[in-house]
């Protein structure tokens, strides 16, 4: 539940906190005062699209927060969304949100203090909110959002088997195209593996090894410079240990055993020199380790000339291959690897062809008996979900109104086709074989049309506010809000679908924003946005109105006179009849 919303430098509202709540929550003003302003920050704190053009000029960024308690059903999967990103919920429960939006278009995400990508802010309010208004009624006609909200009503369940038959849909593709593929391009796939065994032939013959060009590079350095490092190895050997053969040569090794007897002989005395010969003990173990070592490095170094050019070779046939497939020996070893994976995946082969063409028709077989499974279940819950929503028209003044759910094979065209259990013909897709098409019946004898061809603004109003009732029957998310959806519905009607919101608002946080008293008269929360006029600049505010006030804003939306005593008398009632309604 969205507890509070704050807006600040959005459109004409300058700073503005909307105190929400529990129940039925109503948003009405004026034309023009700042209304779509609150849907456009609900869609923003909830990662809708930013648009710079609605930030105010001055200060030149516009923020939203937002904070939320979060029902039990949708908290663990937020929690650990959120805890991805390094953010948590507070200790009383709640969970802050904020989006920042500046005047040049830069947008920053805060969740429970810390900056996050705008997807997660898109992701928690996949969980926690659902916006409906005139444009969604327009997506509704669209035969794709009429499948998806079919599947929706039909469970968790049957989302489950389409999700299975939407992987199995697309691994039979990509059999049906990579047969296809080689077939069509056999004679291109066989110049091409002909390059590659070519250059993998060449490459094999060398045996380049990774690393192996860095390698050698440091051996022929070795090599062309072995008498100096030998000299120099030398004379560092015989500086660290003497030469071993009764020289007078004073070596290090035998000046620090000289210091060190020195300083023990007196450690006696001053436990100083005791430390400091300690110390002089741990520089001849490493002297003389360093003495060993060179000792090794002598003996090792080769001056042969066969070697060195045995090394100049080497070299040349690897460079011979950097300059064709790659910039280094390590690249050319990918390029082999790639080349090796690329040659299976040509492979024209009719024993080949022939095991592709048997998982082509495995995959087919269980792609069209998934896809039958799939289509009754969407024809059962087509009849439920068409049932559920003309008892909610019934409830909205469209008592002889009828919903019909029409499942259909869907149409043959150049994709691939399935074989239905009717014997029918049905093109597939990743969604299924089914056409989709909620048909309205507005009265008793008419033909059942379309939804976008026999339904009206007000009709389409209330289809779409009974298929949201008859969602919230099944689950969904906490909070609702709808954005004037009673656009083009007036009298009984609109009483009516006031009546639903308030209905719909026992289990979800519903927020309205409404130009029909009708429909603000059940609210448990008013709030009006007023535009202020006094200043240089326009801008906006929002308010709660209570009692006397809210029948005035509901007299000014009855007639435009929020004085009149008729106008307030005539508010009264309606208040009256939407509390007693409720109380029902």
């Amino acid at each position: 539940m969205l507890e509070e919303l704050r807006i600040t430098g959005l459109g004409v509202i300058e700073d503005a906190t909307l105190p929400l709540g529990p129940g039925l929550t109503v948003i009405t003003g004026e034309t023009g005062a700042g209304k779509t302003m609150v849907v456009t920050s609900l869609g923003l704190l909830f990662g809708g699209r930013a648009d710079a053009g609605r930030v105010r000029a001055e200060p030149g960024r516009a923020t939203v927060d937002g904070r939320l308690t979060l029902p039990s059903h949708v908290r663990a999967a937020v929690e650990s969304r959120i805890a991805e990103a390094g953010a948590a919920i507070e200790d009383d429960g709640t969970l802050l949100m904020s989006r920042a939006l500046t005047v040049e278009g830069r947008s920053r995400a805060h969740v429970g203090g810390r900056t996050v990508p705008v997807a997660v802010l898109g992701e928690v309010g996949e969980r926690v909110f659902a916006l409906h208004g005139q444009s969604d009624q327009l997506r509704l006609l669209r035969p794709a959002e009429q499948r998806a909200a079919l599947d929706r009503f039909a469970g968790p369940e049957h989302e489950k088997l389409l999700g299975q038959f939407t992987e199995l849909f697309n691994r039979w593709r990509a059999v049906e195209d990579d047969l296809a593929d080689r077939r069509a391009n056999a004679r291109q796939r066989s110049q091409e593996a002909d390059l590659l065994r070519l250059g993998l032939d060449e490459i094999s013959r060398v045996d380049p090894q990774p690393g192996e060009d860095e390698l050698l590079r440091e051996e022929t350095q070795r090599l062309e410079h072995v008498e100096g490092l030998r000299s120099a190895a030398q004379l560092a050997h015989v500086a660290l240990a003497g030469t071993g053969e009764g020289d007078d040569v004073t070596d290090v090794l035998s000046l620090i055993s000289t210091a060190r007897r020195t300083l023990e002989a007196q450690a006696g005395v001053d436990r100083v020199l005791g430390e400091l010969a300690a110390r002089l003990d741990e520089v001849a173990t490493l002297a003389g380790d360093v003495s060993t070592e060179l000792g090794t490095y002598l003996a090792s170094l080769d001056a042969d000339p066969g070697r060195l050019q045995e090394v100049y070779e080497r070299r040349a046939d690897l460079r011979a291959l950097t300059r064709k497939y790659a910039e280094d020996v390590d690249g050319v070893v990918a390029w082999a690897e790639h080349a090796r994976t690329r040659l299976a995946e040509l492979d024209t082969s009719d024993e080949l062809l022939e095991e592709l063409d048997r998982e082509r028709q495995r995959l087919h077989g269980e792609v069209a008996e998934l896809a039958a499974v799939l289509s009754a279940a969407r024809r059962e819950a087509a009849g439920r979900f068409a049932a559920d929503v003309t008892v909610e028209l019934a409830g909205l003044a469209m008592p002889h109104a009828r919903i019909e759910v029409v499942v259909a094979p869907k149409a043959t065209g150049s994709g691939p086709t399935i074989t239905t259990p009717t014997g029918a013909e049905s093109g597939v897709g990743p969604d299924g074989a089914d056409d989709i098409e909620l048909r309205l019946l507005p009265h008793p004898g008419a033909p059942a049309q379309p939804l976008q061809k026999g339904a009206s603004g007000g009709e389409l109003s209330r289809v779409m506010l009974a298929i949201e009732v008859v969602f919230a029957g099944v689950g969904g998310p906490p909070t609702l809000v709808f954005d004037e959806v009673d656009a083009g519905v007036g009298g009984t009607a609109a009483v009516e679908i006031g009546k639903r919101l308030a209905r719909l608002a026992r289990d979800h946080q519903v927020l309205v924003v409404t130009h029909l008293p009708q429909v603000a008269a059940f609210a448990d929360r008013h709030l009006v946005v007023a535009k202020d006029t006094g200043g240089a600049v326009t801008t906006s505010g929002v308010r709660v109105v209570e009692h006397t006030e809210r029948a005035r804003e509901l007299a000014r939306m009855l007639a435009g006179l929020p004085d009149s005593d008729l106008g307030i008398a005539h508010a009264e009632e309606l208040l009256a009849v939407a509390d007693r309604s409720k109380s029902a």
